[in-house]
């Protein structure tokens, strides 16, 4: 999905981690030694970070050339039994600290080499191969519905030089596909690699608008997935109702574990074990905890209504019942709003304040004048003829009044 700056393209902007929402690849990482002045060539780091599938995987390549790489250049690096066509993520120092991130050496000696850039006959190749994807997709899925197997094929991932191919599935339980395999492999032509990914995972390839209406966390920055269940949206008080609760992969959103923490630390300071007191009206059970108030809520038998007690009242009422005394009332507390109560306009009665005798005698009005105008103009016309004729008459020469012009010299 393109990122929020640059949604009309549906690669994102190649900004190489620079938009907004970082939505093109989920998987960038800000290189701030970028400007650091580079070491020497011995002890500089000889593993270059790329990228594939735009950007939804990364890997770590050994860089046999002689070549300086950049960020953005499309690079051919050693496959399985051919080669494999990725855009440079990470060079230099930063690299060190990924991969100290991700507990891989330096010195593996299995890590895979970076060949060479990326040709043009590379490029072409690679292209083709994608452009095979989509109906890969859509054909091993009825591959798979033919043979019964409960699964789903969720994407294919070609190789540039069409070699290998890497199968995607979500599956409940475990899945027999050895002769899925053995199909795969007649059908395409190629060294089939299948790979099992959660519906999170799924989610995440997919992508898509989540109910708050911003795109999906594990579409744009949520690289790991947390385990989330019932008990986080119990300490926040939420009602557990499965549709609102559940995401767009059908598990449970992963923003509940967002300020779970907060909620647990907050929680440390109502008492334990005051899930129920006992006053002289009865046993009063605990609904909820309203931990931006600091207050209790309970609720008395053969009773619809909830009580708001302070923090320091439950623990003198739970205080009272080891001692083997029930206070008589709860001591809840009044709960005023915040928000100013809006004021209702009174109704007034407007029938017969406006008349079509008094609207005729507007109208009777408007059109006089509109006729006295008229009548106005050609007399204004007629006064401002006569003031140029006179003005004419008294510029004339030889006439009294008038003014005479200077005699003028010929040249």
């Amino acid at each position: 999905m393109g990122c929020g700056s640059c949604g009309v393209k549906p690669n994102g902007c190649k900004s190489n981690g620079g938009c907004n929402t970082g939505s093109c690849n989920r998987l960038n990482t800000y290189d701030w030694l970028y400007n650091m002045p580079a070491p020497d060539v011995d002890s500089s780091c000889k593993v270059v970070e790329v990228s594939f599938n735009n950007g939804s995987r990364k890997d770590f390549h050994r860089n046999i050339t002689l070549h300086q790489f950049e960020k953005g250049d499309l690079v051919s690096v050693e496959g399985v039994s051919g080669f494999d066509v990725g855009e440079v993520s990470l060079t230099g120092e930063i690299v060190r600290l990924q991969m100290k991130k991700r507990n891989v050496k330096e010195d593996n000696p299995e890590m895979k080499k970076l060949l060479r850039r990326a040709s043009d006959r590379d490029i072409t190749i690679w292209k083709q191969n994608k452009a095979r994807e989509p109906q890969a997709i859509i054909r091993s899925r009825a591959i798979a519905k033919q043979l019964k197997l409960e699964m789903k094929i969720s994407e294919v991932e070609m190789q540039a030089d069409g070699r290998k191919g890497t199968f995607f599935y979500i599956a409940d339980g475990r899945v027999d596909f050895r002769e899925l395999i053995k199909v795969y492999a007649s059908e395409f032509k190629l060294k089939v690699e299948m790979r099992q990914i959660g519906a999170r995972q799924e989610s995440a390839k997919v992508g898509g608008i989540g109910s708050c209406g911003r795109e999906l966390c594990c579409a744009t920055w949520l690289t790991d997935f947390r385990s989330v269940n019932t008990a986080a949206a119990r300490y926040q008080n939420l009602s557990i109702n499965q549709t609102k609760l559940s995401g767009q992969c059908g598990r449970l959103k992963c923003c509940l574990n967002y300020e779970l923490d907060t909620y647990l630390d907050a929680l440390q300071y109502f008492p334990d074990n005051c899930d129920t007191i006992q006053v002289t009206k009865g046993t009063a059970n605990l609904i909820k905890k309203d931990i931006f108030r600091n207050l209790m809520w309970y609720m008395l038998p053969d009773s619809s209504k909830q009580y708001p007690l302070t923090i320091e009242r439950v623990k003198k009422i739970k205080l009272l019942n080891e001692q083997g005394v029930n206070p008589e009332e709860l001591e809840a507390v009044e709960l005023t709003s915040s928000k100013p109560k809006e004021v209702e306009p009174e109704f007034v009665d407007v029938v017969g304040h406006i008349s079509l005798r008094s609207l005729e005698k507007t109208d009777k009005r408007r059109a006089h004048q509109k006729q006295q105008g008229q009548q106005q103009k050609p007399q204004q016309r007629q006064q401002g003829k006569q003031q140029q004729q006179q003005k004419g008459q008294q510029n004339q020469p030889g006439r009294p009044g008038g003014q005479q012009r200077p005699p003028q010299k010929r040249k």
